[in-house]
């Protein structure tokens, strides 16, 4: 019987395929207390099902390859190291050895615990570690079923499925992305979690918030994932399948005509030129910006250098990446963001401080660089050579105050002396720019605009520390909005104060590259976008649509807005009088 589910869209499309269900938080647990007999026997389970989480984890990196790697393998080292944490392994211990609770009961009752604990605390990082801990804790409880039931509860789809959980990691997505997964139903989850923003980059359908998915969905039934209309329909009729059939033309009709704007002008409708950037990581990032039309590189991570492996990363290595990054793009601007590891990015070779009680307002991006000097000149080095093949900016991710910027160009300029005293070419120019995403620096824009050759919004984190809320937490949809008037005039001031010193302002988080947004941006006077470079076509069409100065008319009513409901309304107003 047909049963329609609503759910939050994470990631936009359709698929219709059999439902696959992993559901490890709703195993049946045994809660009957350990005898003393059975307590070192129950710890050696508990302690294969661990052993066999981290193989997983183990084959996981080993599969992956590419671009997909590059994107997943830090979540995949973050979840390694907690199956590793001492305080997780001797909470578990305990609760067996002195609790007399059974393995499947103690990983749920550790669960449930420090998934509150996380939950009650104010800082965002921290909250967002929540999901890392679940997903954990989920998938040794899933290694322990396998142990103890007859039914073997592996996370691998077969093609033609569709995932249904509670949620799903981003290096699971990764995975079951290549075995031929057709989308993801999630009861949990927000649409700006990490695993929302690896669905949209895989161009896979996915919902999140679908509350009783796991009640109301069983093992091969037929689904229909319709992340057009936010819902997630079982059982579907024939109705349900002739209106699926019609999206998959529309589709292919549509796909052809974006490909055939990867040549064209990006240009809004009353004829003002706009860049379009990418952001980008890895030789496959730049290819697909090269193919869709890309102005340049507007955001390059140099981070994943070095959480690829133990070492730090030689002046060389690093070199020949950047280099290979300009050459790529093939005269075409590039910009090169410096080291930003902290927070949730932690380094294999132990730059980032360990132990930090909030790592996301601790020592992380410029203030980690500044922290190890020696290390950060190396970087330095390496772009400054590779900046003599093509034009090259830099950027300055988590800058807070003047000093920082000054303390970099002092920095650049004892390298650029060393490398001029090695005979070693060197660009004449290399603007420096600062990535406005702490409050603090979007307030006090103006001086920092005076060292500063460029800026670039970091939207992702400017917005959780301005409102105080993850991203990643599905309680906090009602306050984490790109719309929050809060956020819209911080923005606005940003871009502003760029235009009024002459300089170039872009915009690099994840709604430059939400075509739900571009209208905005336009209306707050935002003229460069950057964004993954899959979404190019898309915001490039959405902008020919689009009369700019229509939208600019508007922009103090969306300013004046008390709330986010209020600007989501005039959003809409405004946006379908300028199309």
């Amino acid at each position: 019987m047909r049963h329609l589910l609503p759910g939050t869209i994470a990631a936009r499309g359709m698929a219709l395929g059999r439902a696959r269900l992993v559901q490890p938080s709703r195993y049946a647990v045994d809660n009957r207390p350990l005898a003393e007999d059975e307590i070192e026997g129950e710890l050696s389970n508990l302690h294969r099902a661990l052993d066999m989480a981290r193989q997983e984890l183990r084959e996981l990196r080993g599969k992956l390859q590419g671009t997909l790697a590059r994107e997943v393998n830090e979540f995949i080292d973050a979840h390694s190291l907690l199956l590793d944490d001492a305080e997780l392994l001797r909470g578990l211990d305990d609760l067996v050895r002195v609790g007399h609770y059974r393995p499947g009961a103690a990983l749920k009752k550790q669960r449930e615990k420090l998934s509150a604990m996380f939950e009650a605390m104010d800082d965002p990082y921290l909250r967002s570690r929540k999901e890392d801990v679940e997903q954990v804790i989920n998938r040794v409880i899933a290694a322990l079923q396998r142990q103890t039931s007859p039914e073997e509860r592996k996370l691998a789809a077969r093609v033609g499925e569709i995932l249904v959980a509670d949620s799903i990691a981003p290096a699971d997505m990764a995975q079951l992305a290549g075995n031929g997964l057709l989308g993801v139903v999630a009861s949990s989850g927000s649409a700006y979690s990490h695993s929302a923003i690896l669905a949209r980059s895989l161009g896979l359908p996915m919902l999140v918030g679908t509350r009783d998915a796991l009640s109301h969905i069983h093992d091969d039934d037929l689904l229909l994932l319709d992340a057009e209309r936010g819902e997630a329909v079982v059982h579907p009729t024939a109705q349900d399948l002739v209106r699926y059939r019609a999206w998959q033309r529309e589709a292919v009709i549509e796909g052809r005509r974006l490909a055939l704007l990867a040549n064209a002008p990006t240009r809004t409708r009353d004829g003002l030129d706009i860049r379009l950037l990418a952001n980008a990581e890895s030789p496959a990032d730049v290819a697909l910006a090269r193919t869709r039309g890309a102005d340049g590189v507007g955001l390059y991570r140099t981070e994943f250098l070095f959480l690829r492996h133990k070492d730090l990363p030689s002046e060389d290595e690093q070199f020949i990446a950047y280099r290979d990054l300009v050459l790529g793009m093939g005269g075409l601007p590039v910009t090169i963001r410096t080291l930003d590891l902290g927070a949730d990015k932690a380094d294999a070779a132990g730059l980032v401080m360990q132990g930090e009680e909030n790592p996301a307002l601790g020592v992380r991006g410029v203030r980690l660089s500044l922290r190890y000097p020696a290390v950060f000149s190396t970087q330095i080095r390496a772009i400054l050579r590779a900046a003599c093949y093509g034009p090259v900016r830099v950027l300055v991710p988590m800058v807070t105050q003047p000093d920082e910027l000054i303390a970099v160009r002092t920095l650049f300029k004892l390298a650029r002396q060393e490398l001029k005293r090695e005979n070693i070419d060197l660009p004449e120019k290399l603007p420096l720019g600062a990535m406005i995403e702490v409050p603090a620096a979007a307030i006090n824009v103006r001086a920092l605009i005076e060292h500063a050759d460029f800026l670039a919004i970091g939207t992702n984190d400017l917005a959780q520390y301005v409102l105080a809320a993850d991203r990643g937490n599905d309680a906090l949809d009602n306050i984490y909005s790109p719309l929050q008037p809060a956020l819209l005039r911080l923005l606005s001031h940003v871009i502003s104060a760029g235009r009024r010193a002459g300089k170039p302002v872009s915009l690099c988080g994840e709604i430059g590259g939400d075509v739900n947004f571009t209208a905005l941006l336009l209306a707050l006077g935002l003229c460069e976008f950057s964004m993954h470079p899959g979404q190019i076509l898309l915001v490039r069409d959405r902008l020919a649509t689009l009369d700019r100065g229509a939208l600019r008319h508007h922009a103090p009513r969306l300013l004046r807005a008390h709330t986010h409901e209020q600007v989501a309304a005039l959003l809409a107003e405004i946006s379908d009088a300028a199309a």
